[in-house]
Order: C-alpha cells, then sequence, then structure tokens
C-alpha cells in the first residue's frame, strides 16, 4: 500500500508540474502575442528628427524641458524596452508591499506598452502581472504562477482612460514621445507647470507636468485618474514623482519613478520603482 501511495503522489506532482508549465507557456504566448501586436501597430512614417528651434511656442517650462533633455537633430524613438525593478503594493490602504521585477516595452508610435512583471508572493510564490495599452485598449491580466489566471480585464473605457493616463506620464521615459508631432497639446499653467493633454482611439486624457528650474520633470498630477477601489472604479486624484536624471542614449531620463493615489487628502504612493536598464531604437 505504501508502495503505491508513494508512486500515486509521485504521479500527482508530476501532474501538478506539467500544469504548470503547460499554464506558463500559455500565458506567455499571451505576452508574446501583445507585444507583436503593439509592435504591428506602429505606423510607419518618414524620418522624424528633433528641431529644439521650433519650440518657442511650447510653454517655457517645456521648452526648457526638451532643450535639457533631448539633443537637436536626434531622431525619435522609435520603441524603448525598459527594465525595472522595485515595489508595490495592491491598494493604498494596506500595508503589505511586494518586490517586483519588470520587463516594458514602449512604442510611441502606436502610442502603447506592455508591462510584464513577476511580483513575489508569500511561500516562495508569485504572480505575474500583465498590463498593456494597445490600439486603443487598455488591458491587465494576473496569473499566478505566471501559469494560472486569476484575474483578467480588458477594454472597459476606465481602465482605456487609466492606461493611457500612465502611458503619458510614463513618457518622461521615452521624451520624444512628449514633443507635440506625437499627438501631445501643451497648455500653460504657470512658470513650473503645464498641461499636457493627449487623444488616442476616442479616448482623451491629461496630465499636469510639474518641472524644476533645471527642466526636469519633477511630477505628474490628476485630479481624477480612473482606479479601482472596493471593487469598483472610481476616480481618485494621481500623483507620480521623477528623480535622478541620467543621461541614456544621448537623452536624460530619470532613474526612480513612484506614484500614488490621494486618499482622504493624503497622498498613498502604491509602485516605487528603478529603472535598471533601458535600451531605445530610434527611426520610422
Amino acid at each position: 500500500m505504501a508502495k503505491w501511495l508513494l508512486i500515486a503522489s509521485g504521479a500527482g506532482v508530476v501532474a501538478a508540474v506539467i500544469a504548470v508549465l503547460i499554464g506558463q507557456a500559455r500565458e506567455s504566448a499571451r505576452a508574446n502575442g501583445l507585444v507583436e501586436a503593439l509592435i504591428q501597430s506602429a505606423s510607419r512614417s518618414v524620418v522624424d528628427t528633433v528641431n529644439l528651434d521650433s519650440l518657442s511656442g511650447l510653454p517655457p517650462p517645456v521648452a526648457r524641458y526638451f532643450r535639457h533633455v533631448l539633443t537637436d537633430g536626434q531622431e525619435l524613438i522609435r520603441s524603448a524596452t525598459l527594465h525595472q525593478c522595485g515595489v508595490l503594493r495592491t491598494s493604498a490602504t494596506t500595508e503589505r508591499w511586494s518586490s517586483f521585477t519588470a520587463r516594458q516595452l514602449v512604442v510611441p508610435p502606436a502610442t502603447g506598452f506592455v508591462w510584464n512583471a513577476r511580483v513575489e508572493t508569500p511561500l516562495a510564490t508569485h504572480v505575474r502581472v500583465l498590463d498593456s495599452y494597445t490600439d486603443g485598449v487598455g488591458s491587465g491580466r494576473v496569473s499566478l504562477l505566471s501559469a494560472f489566471p486569476v484575474a483578467s480585464e480588458t477594454g472597459a473605457p476606465e481602465l482605456n482612460s487609466g492606461a493611457l493616463h500612465r502611458y503619458l506620464a510614463e513618457a518622461v521615459w521615452s521624451p520624444t514621445a512628449l514633443l507635440p508631432q506625437s499627438g501631445i497639446v501643451w497648455t500653460p499653467i504657470d512658470d513650473l507647470t503645464a498641461l499636457a493633454t493627449l487623444t488616442d482611439s476616442g479616448t482623451t486624457v491629461s496630465l499636469e507636468f510639474r518641472f524644476n528650474n533645471a527642466g526636469e520633470v519633477i511630477s505628474i498630477y490628476n485630479s481624477g485618474r480612473f482606479g479601482i477601489f472596493d471593487g469598483e472604479y472610481k476616480q481618485l486624484p494621481w500623483e507620480g514623482h521623477f528623480r535622478d536624471y541620467q543621461v541614456r542614449a544621448g537623452m536624460r531620463v530619470p532613474l526612480y519613478g513612484e506614484v500614488g493615489w490621494y486618499v482622504d487628502g493624503a497622498l498613498q504612493a502604491v509602485w516605487k520603482g528603478d529603472l535598471v536598464d533601458v535600451r531605445y531604437a530610434f527611426g520610422p
């Protein structure tokens, strides 16, 4: 009897391992499909370059930012591959933070991104978080052990809006995506603040960009970005901070960022990350 129990137990372990491997292959294929779809959706165009002399019509802090972070005559970013690490939490009220590593593809000509993150969880397990915005559609998917989906949503208008807000905020890591020729409309607010507005596939979002005297974006803000709170979409004030600008591929980008929600009037961070590495492709 003990022998047969041992055999049955071993067979169960093998079956579980196979199920995990099959699930991981399925989820990996899904992620690769999103990446391919994003790349394919990018429109091809003639070579465009940065012309710093053409920025005089922009709000002063915006023009100062571009002159500080970009190089005159450089080609626009075709894609950016970001590698990040940091900590996050699932809500602004929980005390539990989890470490993560992530690979993110951003394709400015397609106004889209795919964020593929591994988030560590208790008992030496993890979840895979796959967020994306492609062809005007936002999606989010969470899978246990990168194999078994536990949450998934695609295409809700609130999700589309939230994902586009995120794309716009994170454009500080792909700074040519903030140029007017990338579809951004800049409106002056004051000497150190300007409003960026982006419309894509019928969704329009705006963010306040706040600059320091050196010309760096130090924070972004929106008074009502959509997020899920208590199981339903709500609009709450949302803010992000950036620092530690360094030169990468001839451009200045922040190596640290964090974002959070205002709850009961207090800013509660939910994501803190370092840019470990970034690779850019330029041209049409």
